[in-house]
């Protein structure tokens, strides 16, 4: 079963809450394990500004889920916590739970691209994902190290 990281972020309401109960909802599952969870960091808000300031990290995951069907598992999940997609693109939210890598497999379809296609452009996430993993790679970009370096 592969590795598979997952983007963690909350700006409203409890939010460290709000991201415990969303890894206890996915190992409990039976078909998720979480194997690390990053430090949580204070972050601005992205795209959106008009926003209170997010809690940031990511977890390292392994999973028999295919990608999609664990993507669907990470949406359920957002829907179980308040997540409302109906406001602004990259607006406020209770809990976003988002598919960065699965194992070292890339994936092209609709509504779902691996790795995470913004993973790259922030800090926010390559932090998280170098502190679980020092020496991780994403497919066809590089080591999250030289991605990070990248943005200095």
């Amino acid at each position: 079963m592969p590795v598979v990281y997952v983007g963690l972020g909350s700006n409203l309401g409890d939010r460290e809450g709000t991201i415990r109960q969303a890894l206890e909802r996915l190992e409990a599952d039976g078909r998720i394990e979480v194997l690390a969870v990053s430090s949580l960091r204070e972050t601005d808000p992205v795209g959106y500004l008009d926003q209170p300031r997010f809690l940031n990290g990511a977890a390292a995951l392994r999973t028999e889920l295919p990608a999609r069907a664990l993507l669907e598992r990470l949406q359920d999940v957002e829907r179980e916590l308040g997540r409302d997609r109906s406001g602004p693109r990259f607006g406020p939210r209770t809990i976003d739970l988002d598919l960065l890598l699965y194992g070292s497999e890339t994936v092209d379809e609709p509504g779902l691209e691996i790795p995470h296609p913004r993973l790259a452009e922030r800090r926010f996430v390559l932090e998280p994902l170098a502190e679980l993993n020092g020496s991780l790679e994403v497919p066809g970009r590089g080591s999250v190290q030289a991605l990070l370096a990248a943005l200095q």
